[in-house]
């Protein structure tokens, strides 16, 4: 796929993804740093798609979502801090255009399905605490299949139209990328090219991949917390309250980075935070997602007891 049709001072080029070169004293420390980050975001993961999968008082539409949810941050973030964590530990930074833009597709179509599936799991949380009633109608089985479904096409048919667009480009003079991972803008930067075009499709399809979601998924909190300040108890209000400053928090932060890295014009100070407000979006998100959404769930903790008695009662046996 992207390899098609490469022009011939393309092909067989590869690219040097500089990272955190300009950083050398902090080789080691941040090899140590992304690697913790990366099991940590394993294990978190694993664990809540294994207890949505393996218990049956998770198996609802929220935590349906959520498994999906782990299993977008599983691979999303394997897409991009391996290759990282080889590059620190070997020094060896390059990278063939094939791989670059192969890597590419799978973290944007990824990281594009999240938008739409996290817009997803707030109208399920707006469906569940406004509209009661009709939740059980509405969040049926079928329909959050479709829903996840549907986040994950949509995502790819974009991705797919870009890395077909990005496929055409020629790149014959410098072959370094200052960024740890491949990107769009880093990568279209090298081209020798007119990159107008492809600039503005990106562009559009950025807006539409974060501005309607993030808009949903704002709107679904309002009439939440709306619903919430109604709520008479007062315990009630501080336990909704918690949950729901935390989601908004790991929200914003996501959306925000992701508007300012692709959707805001890049000034100089822009461009040189942007490795910065990468790491939130590819790095941090992902590792904090198990705990905010589902670890501090109470139904979760007693899946997660239930599982680990099962398992001590397993090795008793043997």
């Amino acid at each position: 796929m992207a390899d098609m049709e490469l022009g011939n001072e393309t092909a067989g080029k590869e690219f040097i993804l500089l990272g955190f070169g300009k950083l050398p004293e902090l080789k080691s420390f941040l090899f140590l740093l992304f690697l913790l980050i990366y099991i940590v975001t394993l294990a978190g993961n694993i664990l809540i798609a294994a207890l949505v999968v393996a218990d049956q008082h998770l198996h609802t539409p929220m935590y349906f979502f959520l498994g999906i949810l782990s299993c977008l941050e599983i691979c999303y973030t394997s897409t991009i801090l391996p290759r990282e964590l080889a590059s620190l530990l070997t020094g060896d930074r390059t990278i063939s255009v094939s791989g670059c833009f192969i890597q590419y597709y799978f973290f944007a179509g990824l990281a594009a399905a999240e938008c739409y599936l996290l817009s997803v799991m707030s109208y399920d949380r707006y469906l569940a605490i406004c509209k009661p009633l009709h939740y059980g109608t509405v969040m049926n089985g079928k329909f959050c299949l479709q829903l996840a479904a549907g986040s994950c096409i949509i995502a790819f048919v974009v991705v797919t139209i870009l890395i077909c667009l990005m496929s055409q480009l020629t790149f014959c003079g410098p072959s370094k990328i200052d960024h740890f991972f491949c990107d769009f803008t880093p990568v279209v930067q090298l081209s020798c090219g007119d990159t107008y075009l492809i600039e503005l499709v990106a562009f559009c399809f950025a807006s539409i991949d974060i501005f309607p979601p993030f808009l949903l998924t704002l709107t679904s909190y309002i009439y939440i917390i709306v619903s919430i300040i109604r709520i008479p108890s007062t315990t009630g209000k501080q336990r909704a309250f918690s949950t729901c400053s935390s989601h908004l928090i790991v929200v914003t932060t996501f959306y925000g980075t992701l508007i300012m890295v692709y959707v805001v014009p890049k000034t100089h100070t822009l461009r040189n935070l942007n490795k910065v407000f990468s790491v939130f979006y590819t790095v941090l998100t992902p590792m904090v997602n198990p705990l905010i959404y589902s670890l501090r769930n109470k139904e979760v903790k007693e899946a997660l007891k239930k599982s680990l008695n099962r398992f001590v009662a397993f090795v008793r046996i043997w």
